[in-house]
This record gives structure tokens, sequence and C-alpha cells, in this order.
């Protein structure tokens, strides 16, 4: 594990990537706040926020880092990634390029040891399943070539976020990056969430999702 952790209060650095427009700091939001906005910020080059969880009665420091997606941020992604434990992939299931580019997003993760860490596979948007162009099937076929968690998610509603926080990727963290010794703890309905963030800066106004 890469992060700076103790037994006391571990911390673990979460970063969201993906193509500008997909709804990475839309998704931050509802996972922060629990509220959606139409208008956003555009996100400039990186954003931190953080938040305290409670696992198996544990305080668990989230870092969350929230990237651009523009062409021109591409070659800080090894920066941005260095030392990350959990790496959500996002895409819009209404836009297929935003999928097909999840390989290069793979690919500029150059300094990441994968065996290391938790990658998520995210397709955002599904409230426009009206407007949909990549199938579900398609994003679970491409987490599951790749072992990584996969979820459909809206931004919008909040539909999905339970299935991708609560039962996936905090059970993953609790499998993954428990103490040595420490048996994993089945049941997931002790977590519990305490909002702790921090300002942040950002500039340019588009609508999110």
């Amino acid at each position: 594990m890469n992060s700076n952790m103790s037994p006391e209060n571990p911390k673990y650095k979460l970063i969201f990537l993906g193509d500008q427009g997909v709804g990475k700091s839309c998704i931050l939001n509802r996972f922060l706040n629990d509220t959606f906005e139409e208008e956003y910020q555009a996100t400039i080059g990186l954003d931190f926020q953080s938040k305290n969880v409670q696992i198996d009665n544990q305080d668990i420091h989230l870092l969350l880092y929230d990237t651009a997606g523009q062409e021109k941020f591409r070659s800080l992604i090894p920066m941005y990634t260095r030392d990350a434990d959990i790496i959500l992939l996002v895409y819009d299931i209404s836009n297929k390029d935003s999928f097909s580019n999840l390989s290069q997003w793979l690919k500029d993760l150059t300094n990441v040891n994968m065996d290391e860490v938790i990658l998520c596979i995210i397709g955002n948007k599904k409230d426009l399943s009206g407007n949909r162009v990549v199938n579900e099937e398609e994003g679970q076929k491409f987490a599951e070539e790749h072992d990584f968690i996969f979820q459909e998610i809206s931004a919008k509603t909040g539909e999905g976020f339970s299935d991708l926080f609560y039962k996936q990727l905090f059970e993953k963290i609790r499998t993954k990056f428990r103490p040595s010794g420490q048996q994993p703890v089945s049941e997931i309905n002790d977590i519990k969430f305490n909002i702790d963030q921090e300002d942040n800066k950002k500039s340019t106004k588009r609508k999110c999702c």
C-alpha cells in the first residue's frame, strides 16, 4: 500500500481520472455532500478535498483528488497518481469516445503498481439512458478483463452510489488494506460518513452532467 497509514488513522489517496465532461467533479460533489448542481466550475489542473469515513468503527481519512480531463493536463497524470491507493476511471455512458479513451488513461498510469491499488471503472450519467451509446455489458467486460471494480452511476440522481462505495469500494478497502493479521468483516452496515472537506478553488462554469 502506498499511503502513509497507521492503525489509528489510516489515510488513502483516491484520485478521479477521465475525459473532460464525464462528470468527475459532480461525482465528487455527490459523494461529499449528496448534492448535484447543473452548472459546475471546470477543474483546472487538480483539485483536492477530503472526507472522513468509518469502517468497522475505525476512522478512515480519504484524500480526494479531482483531475482535469483536458488533453493539455495529461502529461501531469504520473505526478498526480504518485502514491495513489484508489483510482476511479470515469466515462460517460452517452459518450463513446470517453469510454474508448479508458485504454489510453490506463496507459498513462506508468508509475502505478496495479497490484497495490484499487481501481474502479465508473460509467456515469446513468440518468441519460435514453442517450446511451455504451452498453453496461461493455463497461463490465472492460473491468473484468483488468480485474477492476465496475459500477454504473448517476451523479445527478445518486443512483448506484451505495453499490459503488458501500458494497464494493469500502469492502475492497477492508480486504486489501486491512492491517496484517486482522480478519475482514463481511457485514457492511457499520460504515458511516462524516464530511470533512476543504475549500477548493475552480474557474470556468460548465454544464455538469
